[in-house]
């Protein structure tokens, strides 16, 4: 069992974005990894997929999830999964942060471009 101040995880900042890896492989977790995320407004994340299962909990803002060319609105309070390898981008569309804490099916979670190409992140 492992307790972990979330104050303690390095934040990593892209344009608009922050992000906390809380827990993954390096917390001896096998086939889980969890991130917390913030989008500023109008933010968006790149366009990208995960050969993994992927939930994101929106605990507060407001914005909308591109699939398949359809746009989806959700709120705060909302779930959102994301089967593997579905190509999908989060907008922040509100007024106001947006912040999400993520689940992955595996550690580490790797992103790739719509190519196939492995997005290289500062987290990675």
């Amino acid at each position: 069992m492992a307790i972990i101040n979330n104050s303690s995880r390095q934040v990593f900042t892209l344009p608009g974005m922050k992000h906390q890896t809380l827990a993954s492989g390096a917390d001896l977790l096998q086939h889980l990894e969890v991130w917390m995320q913030t989008l500023d407004p109008g933010a968006a994340t790149p366009t990208h997929y995960h050969e993994c299962e992927e939930v994101i909990v929106v605990l507060r803002g407001a914005g909308r999830l591109v699939v398949a060319g359809e746009t989806t609105e959700f709120g705060p309070g909302t779930t959102l999964v994301v089967s593997p390898k579905v190509i999908h981008q989060l907008i922040n569309g509100g007024g106001e942060e947006m912040c999400l804490v993520v689940g992955m099916s595996e550690t580490p979670a790797r992103v790739f471009a719509p190519d196939g190409s492995v997005m290289t992140l500062p987290w990675s």
